[in-house]
C-alpha cells in the first residue's frame, strides 16, 4: 500500500469520527459491562448540547505513523482558537465505561425467610509554502490557521467542491472523486472544513506516544452528527457510538428510528464467563430483526446516580472537559433519594449506538432532545439459584419452580442470541442449574 493511498484511508475514515415467580434474592452487584472494545472499527463521539451550544469531541484510536494521519470535519462556522480543545483519551474512555451495557448478579436467599430484591453498585504536516496564494486561485479560502496542542489545524471556505478537493489532494490528502457531491452537498448548506494534521514537533517536545482526542466548539441551530463522507471508502458496516450530554434529558435520533436495546433480561449463570460474546451476538441478532435504519439505546440516565454503576460516576472537571458548561448555572434538580450533592445534577447523558453503512443510512444523523428524564440501561441479570434442603411449604415451592426459571432463561438467551438450546442447557446443567432439581 502506497503512503497517499495510506492517507486517503484515513482521511476518509476521519470523516466518520467528524462526524416467572416471586424473587427471593439479596446481595446483588455489577459484574460486566460492555464498552467499545467488544466491537471493531468502533468510533466513538462525546455531544454536549446546551440551546444552541455544540461541543463534539472526537475519540482517536490511529495507531500507525502519525504523519499519515489527517482528520476534516465540516464545521458550520469559522472556528476561533479558543473553540478548539484537545483533552485525554481516558475522559471519553469513562464515559464509555460508565454507559456500557452492563450484567448484574444477584443470589437468592433461603426462600423459607422473608427476603427482597435489592441491588447494590460496585463499584505529515501541511505544505509550509504558500497555501493561502494557491487556495485563492482554487476559489479556496484558508479562513484561519492555529497550532493546538500536537495538532495544526486550518478552517477553510470554497466557492464549489472541485476547488476544495483539488486543494486539498495538493496538500497531501488523496480524496476520491466520488466524495464531490457530498462536499457540494456540504458547500451548500455554507459549511466550512476544519483540517487537522500532526505536528511532529509539538508532538515530540508535549512528550505525548499517542495522539489525544480533538473537542470542537460551535454555535448552530442544527443539531446533527455529519457521517456520509465516513461511508464514501467504507470497506463495510462501521460502528459508531455517541454520547450526548444534555439538561434536559434523553436524546434520539430525529431521522432514523430510535430502538432501545433489549434489556432486564434473566441469563443464564454462565454467561457471565461469555459475555462479550452474549452482547456482540444479541447486538447483531437484534439489528438483523429491524427493518430499515435504526439507531439503537443503550444508556439514557442523569448523573446523580447509577444502579448498578458500570463505572464511577463522571467528575464535574471531567463533564467540563467535555464541554458542559453549565453545571454552575441553572435551576438545580431536586436529588434522587439517598444521593448526595453533586454539581453534576443538571446532566442527562444519552448513550447510542449505531452499525451504518452507505446503502442504508443516506443522511448524516439529527438529533432531538425528548425532555424525558426516565432511567435506562442496558442490563442482564444472572440470578444464582439457593439450592438447600427447604423447610416450609414457601421453601417447596421455590425449588420445585427452579426447573421452570431455569428453562426461561435458557430460551431468553437463544431468542437473543440465536445460540443453540440444546448447547445452552448443557452448559446450563453443567455449571450449576440442573434441570432435573428432586426435593431432598
Amino acid at each position: 500500500m502506497t503512503r497517499k493511498s495510506v492517507v486517503a484511508k484515513l482521511v476518509l475514515a476521519a470523516w466518520l469520527i467528524s462526524m416467572a415467580g416471586q424473587a427471593w434474592a439479596f446481595c446483588g452487584f455489577y459484574v460486566a459491562k460492555a464498552d467499545t472494545r467488544l466491537f471493531n472499527k468502533a468510533s466513538k463521539v462525546v455531544i454536549a448540547r446546551d440551546g444552541d451550544n455544540t461541543a463534539i469531541t472526537m475519540a482517536n484510536d490511529y495507531q500507525g505513523d502519525p504523519r499519515e494521519f489527517a482528520l476534516i470535519v465540516p464545521v458550520p462556522q469559522v472556528l476561533k482558537r479558543d473553540q478548539i480543545h484537545v483533552t485525554e483519551p481516558a475522559v471519553i474512555d469513562h464515559i464509555d465505561a460508565y454507559t456500557a451495557p452492563r450484567l448484574v448478579e444477584y443470589f437468592d436467599r433461603n426462600p423459607d425467610h422473608e427476603g427482597r430484591l435489592m441491588a447494590l453498585a460496585q463499584p505529515e504536516s501541511l505544505p509550509k509554502s504558500g497555501p493561502k496564494a494557491r487556495a485563492k486561485s482554487l476559489g479556496v479560502k484558508v479562513e484561519a490557521e492555529y497550532t493546538v496542542g500536537e495538532y495544526d489545524i486550518v478552517i477553510l471556505s470554497a466557492q464549489e467542491s472541485g476547488g476544495l478537493l483539488t486543494w486539498l489532494t495538493q496538500a497531501g490528502y488523496n480524496v476520491p472523486a466520488k466524495a464531490k457531491p457530498v462536499v457540494t452537498s456540504y458547500l451548500g448548506q455554507g459549511m466550512k472544513f476544519f483540517v487537522a494534521k500532526v505536528n511532529l514537533a509539538k508532538k515530540t517536545a508535549l512528550g505525548f506516544t499517542y495522539l489525544r482526542p480533538l473537542r470542537i466548539s460551535f454555535t448552530s441551530k442544527q443539531f446533527m452528527l455529519p457521517i456520509r463522507l465516513g461511508m464514501i471508502n467504507a470497506d463495510g458496516p462501521q460502528e459508531l457510538f455517541i454520547f450526548i450530554l444534555t439538561r434536559a434529558g434523553r436524546v434520539e435520533t430525529a431521522n432514523y428510528r430510535t430502538q432501545r436495546i433489549p434489556t432486564d433480561i434473566s441469563v443464564p449463570l454462565y454467561v457471565k464467563d461469555t459475555f462479550g460474546a452474549f452482547y456482540r451476538d444479541m447486538f447483531e441478532r437484534t439489528r438483523k430483526r429491524e427493518s430499515g435504519p435504526v439507531v439503537f439505546l443503550e444508556y439514557a440516565w442523569d448523573m446523580n446516580w447509577c444502579d448498578p454503576c458500570a463505572a464511577d460516576p463522571m467528575s464535574a472537571h471531567e463533564l467540563k472537559e467535555l464541554g458542559v458548561k453549565w453545571l454552575d448555572s441553572g435551576p438545580v434538580l431536586p436529588l434522587r433519594p439517598n444521593a448526595q450533592p453533586t454539581d453534576r445534577r443538571l446532566v442527562f447523558v444519552t448513550r447510542l449506538h449505531m452499525r451504518y453503512d452507505k446503502a442504508a443510512y443516506k443522511d448524516d444523523v439529527v438529533f432531538r432532545e425528548t425532555g424525558d428524564r426516565n432511567n435506562m440501561q442496558g442490563r442482564y441479570v444472572l440470578r444464582h439459584p439457593w439450592l438447600g434442603r427447604p423447610d416450609s411449604d414457601r421453601g417447596r415451592a421455590y425449588i420445585r419452580g427452579l426447573p421452570g426459571r431455569f428453562e426461561s432463561e435458557a430460551q431468553n438467551l437463544a431468542r437473543l442470541t440465536g445460540w443453540d438450546i440444546a448447547t445452552i442447557r448443557q452448559r446450563m446443567q453443567d455449571g450449576g442449574q440442573p434441570f432435573d432439581i428432586k426435593l431432598r
